[in-house]
């Protein structure tokens, strides 16, 4: 998912991005991170125009641009239309 975009600053603190400042913990869809080495990234970065930074549900197990970096605009091919998990949140967006 797309948790910070072009301009944002973004660190990540036990999993949960810091954007701009602000923590978010709000994300019940998440696996916690655990002790993983990638649950943290203290440093922070702004995210370049034309570039977003996406990070897995289970992130503490999850290859994304913690790992790779930002993806530029033209990567995203896709669009949500649909959860199937947790079952009780089956359904279109």
């Amino acid at each position: 998912m797309i948790v910070a975009g072009p301009g944002d600053t973004l660190s990540v603190k036990d999993g949960h991005p810091v954007v701009d400042g602000v923590e978010k913990t709000d994300e019940p869809y998440t696996i916690p991170c655990g002790n993983a080495g990638a649950c943290n990234m203290p440093r922070t970065i702004k995210i370049p125009p034309g570039h977003y930074f996406m990070m897995g549900d289970n992130r503490g197990a999850s290859d994304d641009s913690r790992f790779w970096g930002p993806v530029p605009e033209d990567w995203i091919i896709g669009e949500a239309f649909a959860t199937y998990w947790p079952p009780d949140r089956i359904g279109f967006l």
